[in-house]
């Protein structure tokens, strides 16, 4: 059986290649996605924004990240990983040293339609594609290891900016997080990823769409025809809304609840470590689980997160409960969001299937933050806005599990 050799040796690798091409996960995941909410209240002090102008900038880079999920997907299933992922360290170490410059709200939405283009290539989607392509036959359990740094972006970073900031002003800080794109995460990837990965021969590993004995993978139209796709679709649309809202606006609906400042960013820097620990528990206890009933149930601990905030009101035994469920059900979450495609609709296609989900993505990501902010007011602070993400989460969990279904019992 020459098969059962190879698959030790693929994964053999799998630990060091992860850890390494997880380190630019956290650095840039920190340096963007989790440094906006702390750039938010000066910036529109010095630039004379409201909450809702400010929370376009967000929606804008989630917005261009999407234009170019597809074209990196196409570029990363071709083989050309290096050059994406290299270049696009160096294109957001650019973005952050531009934003450095903003003088004006232009200028500020500008910097973040750069950032946004350069996190298509950098974050967490072209890495798992990566990732499928390199362990074909473990990639579920690469996933999770290229996700345990990464997931300590906000434990890092929410501290280390807001510590920046007050030595050197936030113009200064951003050159430190430009430092780190141009000196870690750039190097990293184009020295980690100078080995092309092998193309992959496998068909989809939970379609009914295909034969176990198909010469050839479906071509991607063919999987567009099929609910579970689209199922799929709206799933990672709703709960990406939903865990890109509360980002951008967590340090502000945390200092409205009247709690300390060493709260306001001990909170959001505990769900960092909380979604390192469900990733820890996942990859030890996964081979005991059910992988489907596992898919099935995680997703639930983000709206149970909700309605704790919901029901107990923004005081600190609530933020915690808050905490520990939204950060378990958002590190674990992760896995699934970034596995689900490749085990119910294909795994060899799945950089471009995930890249063809780039722009409903993007448009729910980027209107989130601004809806956010919509449904803010002086009277009732965020509540409508945590009803709206409450609403979104379960429906997002009910349309994972109808994919399920028809993926796994396509007779029924």
């Amino acid at each position: 059986m020459p098969h059962v050799p190879r698959q030790p040796l693929k994964s053999s690798g799998l630990g060091p290649f992860s850890f390494w091409l997880s380190l630019p996960q956290l650095i840039t995941w920190g340096s963007v996605f989790y440094t906006f909410s702390l750039l938010m209240t000066p910036l529109e002090a010095e630039l004379g924004m409201s909450r809702a102008e400010s929370s376009v900038a967000f929606s804008l880079a989630l917005l261009a990240e999407g234009l170019m999920a597809y074209l990196v997907g196409r570029w990363i299933d071709a083989g050309h990983e290096r050059w994406v992922m290299g270049l696009g360290s160096v294109w957001i170490g650019l973005g952050l040293l531009g934003h450095s410059e903003v003088q004006s709200v232009a200028g500020f939405y500008a910097a973040w339609i750069w950032l946004g283009l350069g996190t298509a290539a950098t974050f967490y989607t072209p890495a798992f594609a990566v990732v499928t392509r390199r362990f074909p036959q473990d990639f579920r359990r690469a996933i999770i290891t290229l996700t345990f740094l990464g997931g300590l972006a906000s434990t890092v970073f929410i501290p280390l900016f807001s510590w920046w900031m007050s030595l050197w002003g936030w113009r200064h800080a951003l050159w430190a997080l430009a430092a780190l794109q141009f000196l870690v995460c750039a190097p990293l990837h184009f020295w980690l990823l100078k080995k092309p990965a092998e193309q992959p021969h496998a068909h989809p590993l939970a379609s009914h769409h295909a034969s176990a004995h198909a010469p050839t993978p479906l071509s991607v139209r063919e999987h567009l025809r099929h609910a579970p796709f689209w199922l799929l679709a709206l799933f990672m649309v709703l709960t990406m809304s939903v865990t890109s809202a509360l980002p951008a606006h967590m340090i502000a609906l945390l200092q409205e609840s009247g709690l300390s400042p060493t709260w306001v960013i001990a909170i959001p820097a505990a769900i960092g470590v909380i979604q390192v620990v469900g990733r820890l528990v996942l990859f030890v206890f996964e081979r005991y689980w059910d992988v489907h009933a596992a898919n099935r149930w995680i997703p639930t601990l983000i709206p149970a997160g909700i309605v704790a905030l919901l029901l107990g009101g923004l005081n600190p035994v609530a933020s915690l409960v808050f905490v520990l469920l939204y950060g378990l059900g958002n590190g674990m979450n992760t896995i699934v969001k970034g596995t689900a495609m490749a085990q119910y609709v294909s795994r060899a296609h799945v950089g471009q299937l995930n890249g063809l989900l780039g722009m409903p993505i993007a448009l729910a990501r980027a209107a989130a933050p601004l809806t956010l902010g919509l449904l803010w007011s002086p009277q009732h602070g965020y509540t409508l806005a945590l009803w709206w993400l409450l609403v979104a989460s379960v429906m997002g969990t009910g349309a994972l599990w109808a994919a399920q279904r028809y993926a796994l019992n396509p007779g029924h």
